[in-house]
């Protein structure tokens, strides 16, 4: 790991703290429970983690929405306890890298609230602000993710903000200079720090058009995705986003970063791209030395319509991203925090879901590029269902009942099957999410006596991944196998190769190819 591409080769596990430990018995995981289970992600077997925002936070969008870049949330704890936690993981040979959302703040930063206060004050500009047009209404067509108008209108100002997600993550101004040297600064305290490295949050959503043209609509041949679960039409995915988000002014900047990172040897960067077109730019963003490592591509995190998983779902991203680029390094997930759990997603038909997610997370760690790991996929976990009652997820309540929002992916970790809370905490309040009925039985607890658990199976996987360089460095190329059922890849790297057959189906597929050589090392007997 003391090489500074170490990150190639490295797998990746996502902690969303919030689910992960409560040690202080609010409900909620901290900093300090992620130090508690440090022995066992190291047992694990991963080399890396990605931490979901901790920063301070009135948590409108559960810390995406960072009002002070620099200190520690006090729900999760305090800067000491994060300098342990760095200390810690690199005790037992893991990197970290946080998750810094630079596109926009809270409402409640004190650069926005300086910003509000009047037109001509110091940050007046550091915040995307238009008139309203001569009816009253936005400066554009612009959509929020979220839900409604990309614009919010604010009386003190007598102006409208910009806001690419909800109305209290105002977007800051990146074509102020002034912005990104701050940005800058706030990265570097981090990685003073020690980190080593970051995951960008929307690292598309940076700059946007500085003459706030309309987006256009999306033609007849393009179909108007929503963005979410639910198959309804969504404002959002009505229009190509070609001049509020990946505009080419956003290069500058990562630039810049890059500067500031090649600083700090062996640090990396990866950015996450939601744009119309994500393979072209995430090309564009990774290609060569001077932007982003790497870039994380949501493409295999959505559904299908059948809720099955097909040999082309995995063969086409990756086969676009190849033909673009040779040399520019994807990074590849099934999960995160945004979308729901994969053995639900794709094995709607799947009687067998222990099986199935063994069969995910052999794909997902044979692929070429970095894999990320989302936690729960090492339990195999299936996505919970959440009565209306107990949503937090804005996105969630604005959606409902069409879609029950983000939550049911970020129930908290089962660690015990008995107990109160399945181990995750000892309140004597309620979590801040339910703990779901069914992840109880997928508890480590339990999956830790069995030999054939997903954990088992995953921790033994990891543990033969690390002693192939063929399946973390090398090339890959696909196997037309007539079968759809019958996923096939090469993985090449000098003069060694490594063969990959999946069967997607629980039913006995039969392929035969005189390429291939025999079939005595599948990936089912390790």
């Amino acid at each position: 790991m003391s090489d500074p591409d170490w990150w190639k080769s490295a797998v990746f596990y996502q902690i969303y703290p919030r689910s992960y430990m409560d040690t202080t018995g609010n409900g909620i995981g901290d900093l300090h429970g992620i130090i508690e289970k440090i022995p066992y992600l190291s047992n694990l077997g991963i080399d890396a983690l990605w931490i979901s925002p901790f920063f301070q936070s009135p948590m409108a969008d559960f810390g995406y929405d960072v009002s002070d870049y620099r200190s520690v949330d006090p729900l999760f704890g305090n800067n000491q306890i994060f300098d342990d936690l760095l200390k810690c993981a690199h005790d037992h040979g893991l990197k970290i890298i946080v998750d810094m959302v630079l596109s926009h703040t809270s409402e409640e930063h004190p650069w926005f609230k300086e910003s509000r206060s009047s037109g001509d004050n110091e940050k007046s500009d550091w915040y995307v602000w238009a008139d309203a047009k001569p009816d009253g209404s936005p400066p554009n067509n612009w959509q929020s993710v979220f839900e409604g108008p990309a614009w919010t209108f604010d009386t003190r100002r007598g102006k409208y903000y910009l806001h690419n997600f909800l109305k209290q993550q105002p977007d800051l101004n990146f074509h102020n200079e002034a912005v990104q040297q701050q940005l800058l600064e706030e990265c570097k305290f981090w990685l003073d720090k020690g980190v080593d490295g970051f995951r960008l949050d929307t690292a598309n959503f940076y700059t946007h058009d500085k003459e706030l043209r309309d987006n256009p609509p999306k033609t007849k041949d393009e179909t108007p995705s929503n963005g979410t679960q639910f198959e309804k039409p969504y404002p959002y995915g009505m229009q190509r986003h070609v001049f509020d988000k990946s505009r080419p002014e956003n290069l500058n900047f990562l630039k810049k970063l890059r500067s500031l990172m090649d600083q700090y040897p062996g640090t990396m960067t990866l950015g996450e791209i939601g744009d119309d077109d994500p393979y072209k730019l995430s090309v564009e963003y990774t290609e060569g030395n001077q932007h982003l490592h790497t870039a994380y591509n949501t493409h295999f995190m959505a559904g299908t319509d059948e809720g099955v998983l097909t040999k082309e779902l995995i063969e086409d991203p990756i086969n676009k991203f190849q033909a673009l680029s040779k040399t520019a390094w994807p990074s590849w997930a099934f999960a995160n925090h945004d979308v729901v759990r994969p053995v639900t997603r794709w094995g709607k038909n799947i009687k067998d879901k222990q099986a199935f997610s063994k069969l995910l997370i052999q794909i997902l760690l044979t692929l070429r590029g970095t894999p990320f790991l989302y936690q729960g996929d090492e339990l195999g976990l299936p996505e919970a269902s959440i009565e209306f009652d107990d949503i937090q997820d804005p996105w969630g309540k604005a959606l409902w009942p069409e879609w029950q929002g983000r939550d049911g992916c970020r129930t908290p970790i089962p660690w015990q099957k008995n107990g109160p809370y399945a181990g995750f905490s000892n309140t004597n309040q309620l979590t801040w999410l339910p703990i779901s009925d069914t992840h109880t039985k997928h508890a480590v607890s339990e999956q830790e006596k069995e030999s054939d658990s997903v954990l088992q199976f995953t921790k033994d996987f990891l543990l033969w991944r690390k002693n192939q360089p063929t399946i973390q460095l090398g090339d890959i190329t696909f196997i037309e196998t007539n079968n759809d059922n019958v996923l096939a890849y090469q993985r090449s790297l000098n003069d060694q190769t490594v063969q990959c057959l999946f069967n997607l189906s629980e039913d006995v597929q039969v392929f035969e190819d005189k390429k291939l050589s025999a079939l005595e090392a599948t990936f089912t007997n390790i």
